[in-house]
C-alpha cells in the first residue's frame, strides 16, 4: 500500500510550477479579471456615451455636437463610477470614497477632453461633418480615452493592491458601518 504522505512527481511539477507562478501569476490573473470587468462597464459606458450622442444630435440638440458629446459623456462617466468602484476595481481601496471620486472624475473628464478634442478636430477641422464622421471620430476618441482610463485608474484612482478581504459596500460580507 502506497505510502499518503508521499507525493507523486506529478504534484510534486504542479507544486513547483504553483511556487513559479506565484506572484506574477495572481498579478497576471488580477489583471485579466480587472480588464475583463473594466471592458463590460465599458461596452456599457459606450453604448451609454455614443447612443446618448446621436439621440441628442438628432434631437434636442441638433447642430451641437460637442454639447451633446459633453452630456452623453458625463452620463457614461457616472454609470463608469458606480460599475467600475462597486463592481471592477472593488477589492482595491486606498483612500476615502470622495478621493476616489474626485480622482475619478478628474480621470474621466481628461478622457472626456481627449475623446471631444478628436471629434472637434474631425467636425470643425478637418470639416468631416456627415454623421458617419462624427460617429467615427467618437468612437477613435473614447477608444483613445478608455486607454488612457485603464492606465490611470489603475495608477492613481484605485492604485493599491488588491485586498485580502473585499470591504466594498456591495460585498455580502462586507464590515457594517452604522452602530
Amino acid at each position: 500500500m502506497p505510502d499518503s504522505t508521499q507525493t507523486s512527481p506529478e504534484d510534486a511539477d504542479r507544486a513547483v510550477d504553483g511556487r513559479r507562478r506565484g506572484r506574477v501569476g495572481r498579478l497576471v490573473d488580477t489583471i485579466w479579471h480587472e480588464m475583463a470587468k473594466f471592458g463590460l462597464i465599458g461596452a456599457v459606458s459606450f453604448i451609454i456615451d455614443l447612443g446618448g450622442m446621436n439621440l441628442l444630435t438628432h434631437t434636442v440638440l441638433e447642430g451641437k455636437v460637442t454639447t451633446a458629446r459633453v452630456l452623453s459623456g458625463v452620463a457614461a462617466t457616472l454609470f463608469a463610477w458606480f460599475g467600475n468602484r462597486s463592481w471592477t476595481f472593488r477589492h482595491r481601496r486606498s483612500r476615502p470614497a470622495h478621493h476616489e471620486v474626485t480622482l475619478f472624475f478628474l480621470v474621466n473628464g481628461l478622457a472626456l477632453a481627449i475623446s471631444t478634442l478628436c471629434l472637434v478636430i474631425s467636425h470643425y477641422g478637418l470639416d468631416l461633418t456627415t454623421r458617419l464622421a462624427d460617429n467615427v471620430a467618437t468612437i477613435i476618441g473614447i477608444g483613445l480615452g478608455t486607454l488612457f482610463r485603464f492606465w490611470a485608474y489603475r495608477r492613481f484612482v484605485f492604485a493599491n493592491e488588491p485586498m485580502d478581504v473585499d470591504t466594498s459596500p456591495l460585498h455580502p460580507d462586507a464590515p457594517s458601518t452604522t452602530p
